[in-house]
């Protein structure tokens, strides 16, 4: 993501899908204040029109969706990060594509060289490329006017910018307001990111904390059993200490103590498994990929929710052995 890099919507649209610029607003757009411009004078931005399709999966079979999408000239400019890694770049006005490595690895019929037929005409895949921090995505970039024709469509979703410095965003969004005829707005592309993926990630954390807290319930559930047994094969030990005058206090203490001690191993031991095996792992559960990273934060977090499992699994049976009564206790084989 680039802070100096903005997207253009249609003013209300939740996203690229919902948004249409038509093309006589393209040169009212890329003559606002703020755009970085080339040594021509002409504007570093790209009109994009989007496009889904399907293909199947060549592990699994299964259809899984992909974009593709339709730019305009100044593509190049507005992605730097983009990078062939074999062929060559599309040319304007045949149907030609050229598709990102994630698409060449997850589908068939996406290598340089390979035919698509796509709206009943042939589409010859031209090149492969990565895309930065974006290269776990299976995308492909397209001719805009050759996609608009062949998908008979006839406006634009989304228009992406390049700023002046990243400063300059307040400057074309008064500008946006201030034509409301064109009516479109200006969200920074973290932003548009973000909120693409909010229905996704609220799925993830859903499960997550769904099947965490099932792990966590079975979990303290079997550390309040081991430490009953613990508290059952000591009871003239704690009743000795009853009757030498320790209070309930220090003996639910002791007890407490010893549930975190005992989870401490099993928490390091599960942040190291978790590290050496998801760390840097790729999913791919919807047609794109991401990267699964265990940093200090997360590995933190885990290490603090066992803790608190072996407090909760040890907080019943340390109040039962401060409530053994001495003689009970004393009189256990």
């Amino acid at each position: 993501m680039r802070s100096d890099r903005i997207i253009l919507m249609s003013t209300g649209a939740a996203s690229a899908v919902q948004s249409s610029i038509a093309k006589d607003g393209l040169p009212l757009i890329y003559d606002l204040p703020g755009i970085r411009r080339n040594p021509d004078g002409s504007a570093v931005a790209a009109a994009q029109a989007m496009v889904f399709m399907q293909a199947r999966n060549k592990v699994t079979g299964r259809p899984m969706g992909f974009s593709m999408i339709g730019v305009t000239s100044g593509h190049a400019g507005v992605r730097p990060e983009l990078r062939l890694t074999s062929g060559r770049m599309f040319q304007s006005g045949l149907h030609e594509l050229i598709a990102s490595n994630r698409c060449a690895h997850q589908f068939p019929d996406f290598a340089v060289g390979e035919k698509r037929v796509m709206r009943g005409t042939e589409w010859v895949v031209v090149g492969n490329f990565n895309l930065g921090d974006r290269e776990g995505m299976c995308v492909a970039f397209a001719d805009a006017d050759t996609v608009l024709s062949a998908f008979r469509i006839n406006t634009y979703n989304q228009v992406m910018v390049l700023l002046e410095s990243p400063g300059t965003f307040a400057q074309i969004t008064d500008a946006l307001k201030a034509n409301p005829t064109l009516r479109v707005e200006a969200r920074r592309e973290a932003e548009v990111a973000e909120q693409s993926m909010k229905h996704f990630n609220g799925m993830l954390n859903f499960v997550t904390w769904f099947i965490g807290a099932i792990m966590g319930v079975a979990a303290t559930i079997g550390a309040a059993n081991s430490l009953y047994a613990i508290v059952d094969s000591r009871r003239r030990e704690l009743a000795t200490l009853c009757a030498l005058g320790f209070t309930p206090g220090p003996i639910v203490t002791s007890i407490l103590a010893e549930a975190i001690l005992l989870s401490l191993p099993g928490a390091l031991i599960g942040v190291g498994l978790a590290w050496l095996f998801f760390n840097g792992f790729t999913a791919s559960p919807f047609g794109f990929s991401f990267q699964l990273a265990v940093t200090a934060p997360i590995a933190g977090l885990g290490i603090a929710w066992a803790l608190g499992m072996g407090v909760v699994g040890g907080l019943l049976p340390a109040v039962k052995a401060a409530r053994l009564p001495v003689t009970t206790a004393l009189r256990a084989t």
